[in-house]
């Protein structure tokens, strides 16, 4: 055998084994593509899972935010209606007392007046000290 076709015999043997390196290393990565495609495959899943069950509790608790801000503003209704009716009747029971009995209602009135008017000066005093 010459030297020549030992050369090329050895060449050969060098591209064969690259070529079979190059293989292997061109499936490995096609294999770690495929297991990355499968796991990615298998979190959409568990994703679309996970929302699917979410939907609904993020559903029932709208339907529940909504109930209650519906009673609440009932419940404000009715106060404000309640509120309204005993204004309404401390006026009508002031109004019946003024005319039942003038002259106490005038002395109540000038009294009152004469309380707010001295804690009013008071207050003003006591402000103008500061």
């Amino acid at each position: 055998m010459s030297i020549k076709t030992a050369t090329e015999k050895v060449a050969d043997s060098a591209r064969n084994v690259a070529d079979d390196v190059l293989q292997s290393a061109q499936d490995a990565v096609q294999s770690t593509r495929d297991a990355a495609n499968n796991s990615l495959d298998k979190a959409e899943k568990s994703v679309r899972a996970l929302r699917s069950q979410t939907d609904p509790v993020i559903d029932d608790l709208a339907a529940r935010a909504q109930e209650l801000a519906s009673r609440s503003i009932d419940y404000c209704a009715d106060t404000s209606a309640r509120a309204r009716r005993q204004v309404q009747q401390a006026a009508d029971a002031t109004t019946k007392y003024v005319a039942e009995q003038p002259g106490k209602s005038l002395v109540i009135a000038a009294a009152s007046g004469a309380a707010l008017a001295t804690l009013v000066l008071w207050m003003s005093r006591r402000h103008q000290a500061y």
